[in-house]
């Protein structure tokens, strides 16, 4: 299962003081640790309103789906946000998630760590694009611990979306 095989839901609003819808990535939100000049690792912001009725939670991933790999890659997934969240601070990324809303956790990204992981596309594999969601789910918690792998996200996400706000980023490599 990969992002893709997500069911088609009704939208609702995201905007972020990072970048704007279909703008290229600030070096804040680029990776460092895979060695991109100026990259800091950093989520970006969110804001979010306008979920559909019976949100009871929030599941906020990055995925790029341009990726040279089978499936994509995961940059970033955190669950169990509380209903009454309707943002993230940048930064809320880090390692450890203390900059997280109580009771939210991340996930394993495919860099194999839980926390946010910049973009980074091989140099000369065109520019990528960076898919920000905000999943709204019928559910306060996804049953996901943290170890879960993110077909099994995919999987709970297919099974308990009810909205999802959506912007994408770009970035490249030459």
């Amino acid at each position: 299962m990969s992002y893709a095989d997500l069911p088609q839901v009704p939208s609702f609003d995201v905007t972020s003081k990072s970048f704007k819808d279909g703008d290229v990535l600030s070096s804040a939100q680029t990776s460092k640790r895979f060695g991109v000049a100026g990259g800091k690792d950093e989520s970006p912001e969110l804001s979010w309103n306008g979920a559909p009725a019976g949100t009871k939670g929030y599941v906020v991933t990055v995925f790029d789906p341009d990726a040279p790999r089978a499936g994509g890659y995961w940059h970033w997934a955190v669950v169990n946000i509380a209903a009454g969240t309707n943002s993230l601070p940048a930064g809320a990324g880090v390692q450890g998630g203390s900059h997280l809303p109580a009771g939210a956790f991340q996930l394993k990204n495919d860099g194999g760590f839980p926390g946010y992981l910049g973009a980074a596309p091989p140099p000369g594999h065109g520019p990528h694009r960076y898919i920000v969601a905000v999943h709204a789910v019928d559910v306060e918690e996804l049953g996901l611990e943290a170890g879960a792998s993110t077909e099994a996200l995919v999987r709970k996400l297919a099974a308990h979306t009810l909205g999802r706000a959506v912007i994408t980023g770009h970035f490249e490599r030459r």
